[in-house]
């Protein structure tokens, strides 16, 4: 059969398909990219461009496309168990082998790994798994779960309650009860007043605070990224988890640390909370645990809440059909073993996250971006109308997006969150493709500018004085 044209395909999908996160009257008006293939880095569409995905699709292809290992691990998985489920006292090999790695890579407090489909399966499970833990150790009424503004833990009714993203609170309400959110350690938009690690202990005071305003007996767990990635890889200053930890140490309350993005070797560790050296009693995980490949997800279970789990806990009524799915386990088995063969996490901390934020820096002389900063390899560029106050541009002119679009023009993926620009390359970039990747972000904000500048918009009154 002939393959349907790419104006089919589009005429197809504007026909029949909701998309996630979009606007679906204007997405229809303006037609969809078809993505066809994919390799190394690299996307390429219908219209025969070749685009650099610097954002691993969505923060999770590490090993990067054609991975032909991923695709037989696949093959031969499905051709001699293609699904069974874990219900009913079974199992099978890959969730087995599965589970064992995990836990082998996690923080040696971690033993244990309940799977999921996704990562906002996995934060409704660790609701589940928090205020079930609570009331096994004879604590019910605590069940307070204290998360982030901006911070983002899936998009099903628990994980968007979970996540502090007020639009999607505006829209999916009412959410889940007993969830409340403290400040956000985003320093360029929120702490300008103050150095950067006086910033990070005020963030932390927030959490302390709150909990004593909701009673340290009523709190069950504090719930955060290591770092902010949909919110716009808000990277906390190096103040910010040392005192988390401090407030912590002082109540009787879980720390649920969301690897979802910054696990599998985003931050140059296995987990961000390794870089962190944070210690959490869960941490849902997904994204790069398959590279993408195929959707699993999970939660890796710190001993405390898992031996009371498993001791006192009799039948958790929770579960998927898909959870531990063999096929899925298969492929991320595969992923992790190849991550461990090449270095991947070594290639990150040593090289390619280095480098990185050597090259990233250098944007921050653009007279556009007020802050370039990166961790790994998770980076973000903030465009401000005036670099010494952080002072945005109209929102009406919707930088963000304009530079968005026009870096899918000059053949980069780079991801508008607002007016902050954001990029989680592959895991595999080269340093080549690094200075690849920078020479295409630097040349969409010249375009971005010049298309600013004809609209008769000032850009940045505050260079001359910096020069």
């Amino acid at each position: 059969m002939t393959p349907p044209s790419t104006a089919r395909l589009k005429q197809l999908d504007r026909d029949h398909h909701l998309h996630p996160f979009t606007d679906f009257k204007a997405l229809g008006e303006e037609g969809s990219r078809i993505i066809t293939s994919a390799d190394g880095i690299y996307i390429h569409d219908a219209d025969g461009n070749r685009i650099l995905d610097a954002m691993a699709g969505l923060w999770c292809v590490n090993l990067g496309y054609g991975r032909q290992e991923l695709v037989d691990a696949a093959t031969e998985q499905l051709q001699q168990l293609p699904y069974y489920n874990n219900f009913f006292k079974t199992t099978h090999p890959p969730a087995v082998e599965l589970a064992e790695t995990l836990c082998r890579l996690a923080p040696a407090h971690m033993n244990r790994v309940f799977f999921t489909g996704s990562g906002s399966e996995a934060n409704d499970t660790v609701l589940r798994m928090v205020r079930r833990y609570w009331a096994l150790k004879g604590k019910p009424e605590k069940q307070w779960v204290i998360g982030r503004e901006n911070g983002y833990h899936g998009s099903t009714v628990a994980g968007m309650s979970l996540g502090g993203m007020a639009p999607m609170h505006e829209q999916g309400g009412p959410c889940v009860p007993g969830i409340t959110h403290i400040r956000q350690p985003w320093w360029f938009s929120e702490g300008r007043d103050m150095s950067p690690d006086e910033f990070g202990r005020v963030c932390a005071q927030a959490l302390d605070e709150r909990i004593q305003e909701l009673g340290a007996d009523k709190v069950a767990a504090f719930i955060a990224e290591p770092v902010q990635g949909a919110g716009g890889a808000i990277i906390p200053p190096d103040s910010y988890w040392p005192a988390i930890k401090e407030v912590l140490a002082k109540y009787d309350i879980l720390l649920v640390a969301d690897e979802v993005i910054c696990g599998f070797g985003r931050l140059g560790e296995w987990f961000g909370s390794v870089h962190y050296g944070i210690e959490p009693d869960l941490m849902p995980v997904a994204k790069g645990l398959s590279s993408g490949y195929l959707p699993i997800g999970g939660v890796l279970v710190g001993d405390r809440v898992a031996n009371t789990l498993i001791d006192e806990g009799g039948e958790f009524y929770h579960g998927f059909t898909y959870s531990g799915h063999p096929t899925c386990a298969a492929v991320a088995l595969k992923n992790l073993q190849l991550m461990e063969q090449e270095g991947v996490v070594e290639h990150v901390r040593d090289v390619a996250g280095p480098y990185l934020a050597k090259r990233w820096k250098e944007l921050e002389q653009h007279p556009l971006i007020g802050e370039a900063r990166s961790l790994g390899l998770i980076g973000a560029l903030e465009i401000a109308a005036d670099k010494t106050t952080g002072q945005r541009f109209d929102k009406s002119l919707a930088v963000g997006n304009l530079c968005r679009d026009i870096c899918f023009e000059t053949g980069l993926v780079m991801r508008s969150v607002g007016d902050t620009m954001v990029i989680s390359p592959p895991l595999v970039i080269s340093v080549e493709q690094i200075d690849e990747l920078v020479d295409l972000a630097r040349a969409a904000l010249d375009e971005t500018a010049r298309r600013l500048e004809a609209r008769s918009v000032t850009l940045n009154p505050s260079m001359e004085t910096l020069a």
